[in-house]
């Protein structure tokens, strides 16, 4: 199924994201994950592709897991920065083998010791890339408070449009922890031109650091009121975990008021922090 149909409904959409166990475990240590959030019944479960492409078989037998086997449909993350397009090809030829239709295209992260390929700069050409096979519908992610590595807001924009004009048909956005910050994105992703569903990414922050890794991978900034909540309850796991769904389900309730496209959900793959925010959020849906 086409996950942009699912917009046409008139409601926020509520969907999940997982990631494929380490090297170290085996893939069937996430299944477990995987029905509990099922079970939850999220409009998507989209599965990240670990850094360098390391865990790209594993993305994909997770995703096919969520869609074939509990009912729900996926969409598997693809990054372009450490593949040929030959090796794209062969990933989008694995996905299209187990029912994937919905893809994330990203560019991903630049690893150290392990010079990029070439066939591919921006997502914007992986998008492109994939739009030409003509079998997949195509996500793209955004980033509310710019890009780490485009110079300003403008050239962020002007690149966000080109990602959108090359075949992304919706849009997840990093992480954030202030809605003004997402608000002021959404405008300026109007004047730009920007016309396609945007979601929210929120991730419940349920230790410090946790907070303190994501922050310093995605460049997100902390409002006042966070960081008192983080630093009131730094030393007691139960109440910093309870206050940081307790945020989240704030976020949430307000991005829902505000007429959001949809929410996405960074589970970090525990089903605990999802569950509670689905039995706080979802009337609201």
């Amino acid at each position: 199924m086409n996950i942009l149909d699912m917009y046409k409904e008139d409601k926020t959409l509520l969907s999940f994201e997982v990631f494929p166990p380490k090297k170290t475990s085996p893939i069937e240590s996430v299944y477990g994950v995987l029905e509990e959030l099922s079970s939850l019944n999220p409009a998507y479960v989209s599965v990240t592709y670990g850094a360098g492409g390391t865990a790209s078989d594993n993305t994909c037998a997770i995703a096919s897991k969520i869609k074939n086997d509990y009912g729900v449909e996926a969409i598997a993350h693809i990054t372009c920065v450490n593949s040929t397009k030959q090796q794209v090809a062969d990933v989008l030829g694995q996905f299209k083998e187990h029912n994937i239709e919905n893809v994330l295209a990203l560019r991903g992260d630049i690893v150290p010791d392990l010079p990029p390929q070439t066939d591919f700069r921006y997502a914007s050409e992986l998008t492109q890339f994939i739009k030409d096979t003509g079998d997949f519908h195509i996500a793209g992610a955004c980033y509310p408070e710019v890009h780490p590595d485009a110079k300003d807001e403008i050239e962020d924009i002007m690149n966000l449009k080109k990602k959108v004009d090359a075949g992304a048909e919706f849009l997840i956005s990093q992480l954030f922890f202030d809605n003004r910050i997402f608000y002021d994105f959404q405008k300026r992703c109007q004047l730009a031109g920007v016309n396609v569903p945007i979601e929210a990414g929120i991730m419940p922050v349920v230790n410090k650091n946790q907070i303190q890794r994501m922050v310093s991978l995605c460049g997100a900034s902390l409002p006042a009121k966070f960081t008192h909540i983080m630093n009131r309850y730094a030393h007691n796991p139960e109440a910093l975990r309870d206050a940081g769904i307790a945020y989240a389900v704030d976020q949430i309730v307000d991005l829902i008021a505000n007429g959001v496209s949809g929410i996405h959900l960074y589970t970090m793959n525990n089903p605990y922090v999802a569950r509670r925010i689905c039995d706080a959020v979802g009337n609201l849906l």
